[in-house]
């Protein structure tokens, strides 16, 4: 009894957490403009998401931010991590602090610091600012996630490496590296979904010449929802469903 009570409380949450993505990928293949009523398949919205010029350089655009910005933050956030694990200094507990505070400050605050500290340092507000702006809130995640995975190794591995006569270069490479891979991915993963539907810091830290999907699809939900925004919903939660996919099966074959 209690395990039935278990798998119904599952499916549940999972059917209160997917069937509003179902509707909404039906409803990307209903043959009517305006109207929530069924009236027949047709593919004819995602051929109009494609040949949207504005819309399709926004996609672009986010794919490109979002893509950047996470495999930076994955590079600094794992170098971080490992930095933080490896070597003591002061101020060493300090400055892991700071991490969570950038991690819980709301994203408006960072929006708006952000853009005082591009605007004093007389940077124009564009596709770089806002790439290092996604970089930032990205990378606290990453620092998070591999170091949580790197603490419960063993410290003895370095030392045995080290006295086989590893360098510190050939211990990060070969032993390091491949034990940390599947949190490397994971932070990669949530750096890239984060910057691929940011709202907020993107509106503060972007120019008026460079738009991205979020802000174009918020801009265009103002004037009601169209079922190109569904079609366009839809590709992108295929494109986060294979991501994902992909991202288990390195990871097992990983492990």
């Amino acid at each position: 009894m209690k395990k039935t009570l278990r798998y119904l409380y599952l499916a549940c949450v999972y059917l209160f957490l997917y069937i509003p993505i179902l509707i909404l990928v039906i409803y990307s293949f209903n043959d009517s403009k305006y109207s929530t009523n069924w009236q027949g398949f047709t593919l004819s919205w995602y051929t109009q998401l494609i040949a949207d010029g504005p819309l399709m350089e926004a996609f672009v655009n986010s794919l490109v931010i979002a893509f950047a910005s996470s495999v930076s933050a994955t590079i600094l956030g794992t170098l971080g991590a490992f930095a933080f694990y490896r070597y003591r200094f002061p101020g060493r507990k300090v400055m892991y602090t700071f991490i969570y505070i950038v991690m819980m400050s709301p994203d408006i605050v960072m929006g708006i610091s952000l853009l005082m500290f591009f605007i004093i340092l007389g940077m124009e507000t564009g596709a770089l600012t806002l790439l290092l702006a996604h970089i930032t809130f990205c990378l606290p995640f990453v620092v998070v996630t591999v170091f949580s995975r790197i603490s419960g190794f063993d410290r003895n591995i370095i030392d045995v490496a080290k006295d086989l006569g590893a360098t510190e270069l050939q211990m990060f490479r070969h032993i390091m590296l491949p034990m940390l891979m599947p949190a490397i991915i994971a932070g990669w993963l949530l750096s890239f979904t984060l910057s691929l539907d940011d709202v907020v810091v993107s509106f503060f830290t972007t120019g008026p010449y460079f738009e991205i999907l979020p802000l174009k699809i918020y801009s265009m939900v103002r004037l009601g929802i169209k079922p190109e925004i569904n079609a366009l919903s839809a590709v992108m939660f295929l494109l986060s469903l294979i991501t994902v996919t992909v991202a288990h099966l390195v990871t097992k074959e990983n492990r």
